[in-house]
């Protein structure tokens, strides 16, 4: 049973039958939420909740919803920019973490509590001698925020692998397993992205036996392994050459690297709708020169263009806008918003804002951005 306390503008979540197990919690006059994203960035809750089991996940959001204290649900902060106010309500912290296999009619799979780190899912599986999630290796964050956001590297998305995940409806407290084809899953997003009515309380995927990796889909990856496109390769060296290529571009956790201290990909890759793509091809040549080869790919009704390569011909350079600044793109892959150590959330979204904006203004291509914003948005 949890017990809610107010105290002036502070609120206190307990669980009176299981304090030590269930839930730890920390009155945030004394924590930032800053703590709890890979920003760094991020003004103080009323509470934070700390869930270490499942059951204390429900519970805990149960209880909350029960009294009506609004709920940040946070799990590894990984791609969340959260505002300098903060949040006003409980930040529930989900640290769930536990790693089962399976097989389901001869095909292997893992199971995943939503509080589990995501590199370490990936590592147990390539050394447990499976494939299938090795191209997807680095990405810093929870497993249960993967489906959430349709979590993609090096040609492989979690669409491609996703067997189910097990969802709480907390309007009526259900707990179900929900198929891949029940999510909405496209390019970055799903149905579950910026709802808060359904709770991702663990996630199940698919692997390859024998260690064998996802197709190689990404050109670079290919040509690092010297495998053809599409092709396959052992899981482990997948594994090693994604890791090496994703520290080369900052986006591998780093306490000492200002670089990772990113939310990863700020902006997503813009897709052209098909009727706009010669007019927008004709203003990118007229930019840059009609002999410079554009980076796009086929997409779902229009093309696939690389927001990075948008960025840097648009002006903004690896570390731009320079030394000294609070929040600068990543000195090593321009996609990469990131702090300094000194920055605040302000800092960050008049960046975001002045890079989306110098895109559009040179090539009339719009960015969107990934993150999840909570008590924030970009300037207009």
């Amino acid at each position: 049973m949890l017990e809610l306390a107010r105290h002036g503008s502070q609120v206190t979540v307990t669980d009176v039958t299981d304090p030590q197990q269930t839930t730890r919690v920390r009155d945030a006059s004394s924590v930032l939420l800053a703590d709890f994203t890979t920003l760094r960035l991020g003004g103080p809750a009323r509470a934070v909740v700390r869930c270490e089991t499942t059951d204390s996940l429900v519970a805990t959001v149960a209880g909350l919803d029960a009294r009506r204290e609004p709920v940040l649900l946070i799990g590894g902060g990984s791609n969340l920019v959260i505002g300098d106010d903060g949040f006003e309500g409980t930040a529930v912290v989900i640290a769930s973490a536990g790693i089962e296999y399976g097989d389901e009619d001869g095909r292997p799979y893992v199971t995943a509590e939503a509080g589990t780190d995501w590199d370490s899912l990936v590592a147990d599986t390539v050394a447990a001698g499976f494939g299938g999630l090795e191209c997807l290796s680095g990405i810093p964050g929870a497993a249960g925020t993967t489906p959430v956001q349709n979590v993609g590297a090096y040609g492989v998305e979690v669409a491609d692998v996703l067997r189910s995940v097990r969802l709480l409806d907390r309007a009526t407290g259900d707990i179900r397993w929900a198929a891949p084809d029940t999510l909405g899953l496209a390019y970055r997003t799903s149905d579950l992205k910026g709802r808060h009515d359904q709770v991702v309380l663990a996630v199940s995927f698919w692997l390859n036996p024998g260690g064998v990796s996802a197709p190689i889909r990404y050109r670079e990856l290919a040509r690092t392994l010297g495998v053809d496109e599409c092709g396959t390769a052992g899981a482990r060296d997948v594994r090693d050459r994604v890791l090496g290529l994703r520290a080369a571009k900052g986006m591998v956790l780093d306490p000492a690297d200002h670089d990772t201290w990113s939310a990863g990909s700020f902006f997503t890759n813009p897709i052209v709708p098909e009727e706009r793509v010669e007019a927008i091809l004709e203003r990118i040549a007229a930019h840059v020169g009609a002999d410079v080869a554009v980076p796009r790919y086929p997409a779902d009704a229009g093309v696939k263009l690389s927001a990075g390569w948008l960025i840097e011909r648009a002006g903004f350079t690896k570390g731009f806008p320079g030394d000294g600044a609070p929040v600068r793109l990543s000195t090593k892959h321009t996609l990469a918003l990131t702090n300094r150590g000194g920055a605040d959330t302000a800092d960050l979204l008049e960046l975001a804002g002045r890079v989306r904006d110098g895109v559009r203004d040179v090539f009339g291509v719009e960015l969107h951005p990934e993150p999840v914003f909570v008590n924030c948005r970009l300037p207009r």
